[in-house]
């Protein structure tokens, strides 16, 4: 899968947040900026979904500017996670601190999941 010549359609902007999320030029994955919340949880999905697609041991989400994450922006996290064949992983980098915090609290074995904070 070409990452660069086939960009998801993965911006969603209301009154109530921003989320965009783009390809990381030195590795395979995504950055995301902004909120992740009811309002952008399409663009969200779709996002993770083009992840799992990724045909990579480790897909990277740098998330250092993720200013909100909710529940459920967690959950579509960890459901993608579910989801990915054995040996494959999600690296979160830099992630919001409540995001490791509900990781924790309910998926606290969550098997293709690393987080990374520099």
């Amino acid at each position: 899968m070409d990452r660069q010549a086939d960009p998801p359609d993965v911006s969603s902007a209301q009154s109530t947040g921003t989320l965009r999320v783009r390809p990381l030029a030195d590795r395979t994955g995504w950055q995301a900026a902004g909120e992740i919340s009811l309002a952008t949880r399409p663009a969200w999905e779709r996002a993770l979904n083009r992840l799992a697609l990724e045909d990579v041991e480790v897909c990277h989400l740098e998330l250092s500017a993720v200013t909100f994450v909710d529940v459920a922006g967690v959950c579509a996290l960890a459901v993608a996670a579910q989801g990915l064949p054995e040996g494959r992983r999600i690296m979160l980098e830099q992630p919001p601190a409540a995001l490791g915090r509900v990781l924790d609290m309910f998926w606290p074995d969550l098997p293709g999941v690393e987080v990374v904070s520099r």
